[in-house]
């Protein structure tokens, strides 16, 4: 009887003892799971994230092309001109929208954000046919493209102050989904929907350009113009790069052997500075000729002793005591204490655009800090230039009728089709907007229009 009931304690302690150890697995592949899943939701959130802030930040590149393009249709005044922007604006306003609908809110502030780019790109879309089959713009027309860029204005301000939010850390998406209709709060216009095509078109992929100054897209070319001279062997480069920096500035010379897959085959270097022995310069000389390519040094730059003007003047003597002379400057930037500034060469006072020079220049002491040539290179030659078959007056009979011309002069513009155009170029402002307009010195035609944007910073063209 004993032995029995010793028997059934044993059992019901290894019962209660086997409980326990499946409690705890349990517990144990509970809290396994758990963490997997977190892990798994983290990664999904992270993976969604990474999602939204892509489609958002192309939604501001592409809000920001539609406001440009809406500028220059305001001003341009011919046919041709006029059809190729607004389709332009056509394009942009159709992508914008289809970022637009990536993003995790749903509220009424989107539905008029989508309704404004939905009216936008299906009214410039049917400008554009007015254009190409030659009809000119009505004043009604005219009235109703400024108050759509007024507004695009107004968006692309939101979205930027919402892009400034976010990389801050003061909003985030989880926010957005709750608050998006705060934060895309937009009075977008309520034009009549009888102004607006319902013409449902396809659109084509679209890569804006965005330029840092006029023209510096096009600095490529099969012919290079300003590549003069003999090949050159390492060791001749390296000479030419003791000379550019200076013997006595240099503590060591670093060969780094032949670049030969850029647009310009040379030979790239790395120099140590007596003054700088922690950051090196890294410089390049062109294979052919052994011209200077391109030179680079990063330091920082805490004070500003030296104003942009003065900088800008000892950029230009650099240039003509290095080889290129008659060199004006166009456009700049100013980041973190140092100016970045395009020249262009100049022939009888005609701006050669294609012929640029970027320079870098610390602010503190007038370092030459950066140089690339490879516009100079790719198209530098001495133009025969005719004279113009039109007069500036006849020129200016071509620009918009709104236009405040605020100062006039001649340049050579590239072309995406690597050729050149003697043109007119007229600086001027409608509303608080300037814009270079080009007027064709052989044909009268209207060749482009670039938005200039004033920054505190500097001035660059779109």
């Amino acid at each position: 009887m004993n032995k029995l009931k010793d028997w059934k304690e044993r059992l019901k302690d290894r019962h209660m003892l086997t409980l326990v150890v499946c409690l705890v697995i349990t517990l144990v592949v509970i809290a396994v799971l758990g963490v997997y899943t977190y892990h798994k939701q983290k990664e999904f959130r992270l993976a969604s994230e990474n999602q939204y802030n892509m489609a958002f930040f192309e939604l501001v590149d592409y809000v920001g092309n539609v406001e440009t393009y809406l500028a220059k249709a305001l001003i341009s005044s011919t046919p041709e001109r006029g059809a190729e922007t607004l389709t332009h604006v056509w394009r942009e306003a159709n992508l914008a929208q289809a970022y637009l609908a990536q993003l995790p809110i749903d509220n009424e502030g989107l539905t008029n954000t989508a309704k404004f780019l939905n009216q936008v790109s299906d009214y410039s879309f049917s400008l554009s046919r007015k254009n190409i089959n030659q009809e000119a713009l009505t004043e009604e027309d005219l009235k109703n493209l400024q108050e759509m860029h007024d507004y695009s204005v107004e968006l692309e301000n939101t979205l930027n102050q919402l892009s400034a939010d976010m990389n801050a850390g003061r909003i985030s998406w989880g926010e957005l989904t709750k608050k998006g209709s705060v934060a895309f709060a937009q009075q977008v216009s309520n034009l009549s929907k009888d102004s607006f095509s319902s013409l449902e078109e396809s659109f084509h992929e679209y890569a804006g350009l965005i330029y840092d100054g006029a023209f510096s897209e096009h600095l490529t070319s099969t012919e290079k113009k300003g590549l003069t001279g003999e090949d050159i062997t390492a060791e001749q480069a390296k000479q030419k790069v003791i000379e550019f920096m200076g013997q006595d500035q240099i503590e060591e010379i670093t060969e780094n052997g032949e670049s030969e897959n850029g647009d310009i085959p040379s030979y790239d270097f790395n120099v140590k500075q007596k003054a700088d022995t922690e950051n090196p310069v890294t410089i390049s000389i062109t294979k052919k000729g052994g011209h200077i390519l391109f030179m680079n040094y990063n330091r920082e730059v805490i004070a500003e002793n030296i104003s942009t003007e003065d900088a800008i003047a000892q950029g230009k003597e650099f240039l003509a005591n290095h080889g290129f002379p008659d060199m004006q400057e166009t456009y700049y930037l100013k980041e973190e204490g140092i100016l970045t500034i395009n020249y262009a060469y100049t022939q009888n006072d005609v701006t050669m655009y294609p012929d640029l020079v970027k320079l870098k220049i610390a602010l503190d002491n007038g370092q030459i800090m950066g140089i690339e040539t490879s516009g100079y290179l790719n198209s530098h030659t001495e133009r025969n230039l005719a004279q113009p078959k039109i007069s500036k007056e006849e020129a200016k009979k071509s620009l918009n009728k709104n236009l405040e011309i605020l100062s006039e002069g001649m340049a050579v513009i590239p072309t995406q089709w690597q050729t050149e155009l003697f043109c007119y170029e007229f600086k001027g402002r409608i509303d608080d907007t300037d814009f270079l307009v080009y007027i064709n010195a052989e044909t009268g035609k209207e060749e482009d229009i670039l938005v200039i944007v004033n920054t505190p910073n500097g001035t660059l063209t779109h």
